[in-house]
């Protein structure tokens, strides 16, 4: 098959796709008489990301494969298009989050320990719900806590291709900042906690369990993806 052909084929597949394509998964799209090379494909995904270099578009790859997403510069006015009002998401989930995917694997109980405070189950509940975390296996000690990671999606809806693009903790002096550089780098079962907030030490402080989404701190918004 002539590669301008395969390009072609590249490209329809991820604009039509909902989700990004992996490698594999355009592979498959081709019987065995005409399947491109491993080369011959990524040789594709190279031009289609050099075309779109003056384009209010990108070719991205993220942990779940390549997609095609609208830029940041321009994300403000493509924003408009939608009605709806901005999902924020309140510091107490934004912390949460940020210990998992920063000392992953962790307990709800080392979070508490950390931050000092309960962790509300709407938290945990949300982030399950977002598929943004997920139970990584048991802390082998009494009560054998559940150790929480992040998952791919997580990777995928903050623009990354993998843990190692995480902005460093020391470029990160507020929660806040970690919110933003989230958005610009561009899912369980449920718990009380109680175990482990009995291994944090007497009595830990409650958080208030009012929705987590609430309007209260930055928005972790990340670049549109183009269906």
């Amino acid at each position: 098959m002539e590669p301008a052909q395969i390009k072609r084929i590249v490209e329809a597949a991820l604009l039509a796709s909902a989700q990004p394509l992996s490698l594999p998964q355009l592979a498959a799209l081709f019987t065995d008489g005409e399947a491109p090379s491993h080369e011959d494909l990524a040789r594709s995904l190279e031009q289609l990301t050099e075309d779109c270099a003056e384009r209010g578009v990108e070719l991205k790859e993220v942990a779940s494969g390549f997609r095609y997403q609208v830029r940041q510069e321009v994300h403000p006015w493509i924003g408009r298009l939608w009605t709806e009002r901005q999902t924020k998401y309140s510091r107490a989930l934004l912390e949460t989050l940020s210990l998992i995917a920063y000392r992953q694997p962790i307990t709800r109980g080392e979070i508490e320990q950390i931050r000092g405070v309960a962790v509300s189950t709407n938290i945990v509940k949300t982030l399950e719900e977002r598929e943004w975390i997920r139970v990584v296996g048991y802390r082998d000690v009494p009560g054998k806590p559940e150790l929480f990671g992040t998952t791919r999606h997580f990777l995928d809806y903050f623009n990354l291709k993998s843990l190692d693009e995480l902005p460093p903790l020391a470029e990160i002096r507020d929660i806040e900042d970690f919110d933003v550089q989230m958005s610009l780098a561009p899912v369980a079962v449920g718990d009380d906690g109680s175990d482990e907030a009995a291994q944090s030490g007497g009595a830990v402080p409650t958080e208030d369990d009012t929705d987590p989404l609430e309007a209260s701190t930055a928005d972790a918004s990340a670049p549109e993806q183009i269906t």
